[in-house]
């Protein structure tokens, strides 16, 4: 483990169940908010949304992270992942910056995009969006957006990108944090996406099914990161893992069996090939995210396994929280 990463906090999010109620056929926003207050309350870090239109329908992240924002104080909030293409890269700069103001500086954006299936590129099609060359379409949405939430300055307003040219852009609301919020890149291990990581974004959300392969990719990040003149500590390393809490393991393997299923139309088996997941008792899912924490992760981020997750909110916290926390000082 590097200095870098063992000398940074622990901070430990939850996932917002949109998705979920979209499977279970509601889109109600109390329930979210409810969520979102308990979460504060049983000492979780930050809370997260996933974005989607038609392929995995479900709430828009930043508009559900406004109303989480105005209920909670302390949580960090963030999406993972947002879509950046699914929006024009204007409106989009437009609203993170509202949002940054609504959660008064607690904002981080981990993007996507766009996971690789026909749905996804059936998606950018019904907005007009390029499904080509869009992981470097993202990087200029993002080089976009960070110009547009610098102070005002002569000659700034005019971006001329790859893919995308703007105009006015100083005319644009400042996020509440100067700067804007931390981009984060939401991708896997492969030698493009760790050196877009350590080039351009302020934090990689992986979901890496081996702590192994995270310690590896983790340290490539570090090294191409200080070989582009960045400052250690400049990236934060962050996991995307899925949990299914129950002490008879069978049982949370069913439910993580039967959530996936629904969630993806595929197989446990076939997820688990390339994504993260853990399942059992709290201690058991703790000592698998451990792994994680010893090969570098500082902050993670954990979906609920299951279409009805609340109930498992107060294990995770009462045994994971205090466990990892513990392993990372």
């Amino acid at each position: 483990m590097s200095t870098t990463a063992s000398s940074s906090p622990l901070r430990i999010g939850v996932l917002l169940p949109t998705r979920e109620q979209a499977i279970s056929g509601s889109f109600a926003a109390a329930p979210l908010l409810d969520f979102a207050r308990q979460a504060e309350d049983l000492g979780f870090d930050s809370l997260w949304a996933g974005d989607s239109l038609t392929a995995r329908p479900r709430l828009d992240p930043l508009v559900v992270l406004s109303a989480a924002g105005a209920v909670t104080e302390r949580l960090g909030l963030g999406t993972a992942a947002l879509t950046p293409a699914l929006r024009h890269p204007l409106i989009g700069a437009n609203m993170a910056a509202s949002l940054d103001h609504v959660c008064a500086g607690r904002l981080t954006l981990a993007l996507g995009s766009g996971f690789p299936m026909p749905e996804t590129e059936a998606e950018f099609a019904a907005v007009g969006a390029s499904y080509q060359a869009r992981g470097a379409r993202l990087d200029d949405i993002a080089a976009l957006w960070r110009q547009a939430w610098r102070e005002p300055d002569a000659g700034k307003g005019v971006y001329e990108g790859r893919f995308w040219q703007a105009r006015d852009l100083d005319r644009l609301p400042r996020p509440a944090r100067p700067g804007g919020p931390p981009l984060w890149l939401a991708g896997s291990d492969t030698p493009r996406v760790l050196e877009r990581v350590a080039r351009h974004y302020d934090g990689w959300l992986p979901f890496l099914p081996r702590p192994e392969a995270y310690r590896r990719a983790w340290a490539q990040i570090q090294e191409l990161s200080a070989a582009a003149g960045r400052a250690p500590g400049a990236v934060t390393p962050g996991l995307y893992a899925t949990l299914t809490v129950n002490d008879d393991a069978a049982a949370a393997q069913a439910e993580l069996e039967h959530y996936i299923t629904h969630y993806y139309g595929a197989s446990l088996e076939q997820m688990a090939a390339f994504q993260a997941y853990a399942w059992g008792s709290a201690q058991a899912c703790a000592d698998a995210l451990a792994a994680y924490v010893r090969a570098g992760a500082r902050h993670l981020v954990i979906r609920i396994g299951s279409l009805t997750p609340q109930p498992q909110l107060k294990q995770l916290a009462d045994v994971l929280l205090p466990r990892l926390k513990e392993i990372s000082a």
